[in-house]
């Protein structure tokens, strides 16, 4: 994604926001320019209502003039704005290695529909292509968990930062497990959740209706074909 994608991308999604929608906010880059497009047309009259998937994105909501809301105190989220770290041709994704992965999905799947900003060099042709997949697992059960994952294939390392073990805003772990291209996400994502202390996977499956595409000059759209 070069320097302007973030921008040119977050404009043209500010055509997908209604007056009056309740926004999921994203975590990440793209999602912060989007942030950051919002609360300009925001102080240009635009009245929405932010949920945040992240403290870092709430913080930045606040100072610019974007009123947030509380996800349990709403039925549903209008759309959702955010990023992707790999989008397949069926427009599946890995997400979370901005590490916000499980707030991120929380609020996609509580969302009427949800937009994904990104640059052409996150499309892959098979979810797991470049070689990662962040999970979310407990505290107590972060050996255990990367135990069951090496079983299962996936060699998981424990996320740190500075030498100490990432936190995540849920106040979990982060195990970032090896992957090779993944010839059945759904099967996958239900052996991996099915380990007891596991909260949740990058793995995000039929939850992205449109994908913007930033290639360079423009932006592309690519959009989820009815079932």
């Amino acid at each position: 994604m070069t320097e302007s994608a973030p921008t040119l991308v977050a404009q043209h999604a500010l055509e997908y926001i209604p007056d009056g929608a309740v926004v999921g906010l994203g975590t990440g880059r793209a999602a912060t320019a989007f942030v950051q497009a919002l609360g300009a047309r925001c102080r240009s009259g635009l009245r929405v209502r932010g949920v945040p998937t992240s403290q870092v994105t709430a913080d930045l909501a606040v100072q610019l003039g974007i009123p947030l809301v509380a996800l349990d105190a709403i039925a549903h989220i209008d759309v959702t704005v955010d990023g992707a770290d790999e989008v397949d041709p069926q427009l599946n994704l890995i997400k979370g290695y901005g590490g916000a992965l499980v707030r991120e999905k929380i609020v996609a799947a509580a969302s009427r529909r949800m937009i994904v900003l990104v640059g052409s060099e996150k499309l892959v042709p098979v979810l797991g292509t470049r070689g990662k997949l962040p999970v979310e697992v407990v505290p107590f059960g972060a050996a255990f968990c990367a135990r069951r994952l090496a079983d299962l294939g996936l060699p998981a390392t424990l996320r740190q930062h500075d030498g100490a073990p990432v936190m995540s805003d849920n106040g979990n772990r982060i195990l970032d497990c090896q992957v090779a291209p993944i010839a059945n996400p759904q099967a996958l994502e239900q052996r991996v959740v099915a380990i007891p202390g596991v909260v949740g996977t990058g793995l995000f499956l039929g939850m992205a209706e449109i994908i913007l595409i930033d290639d360079g000059h423009t932006v592309q759209i690519r959009e989820r074909s009815p079932r």
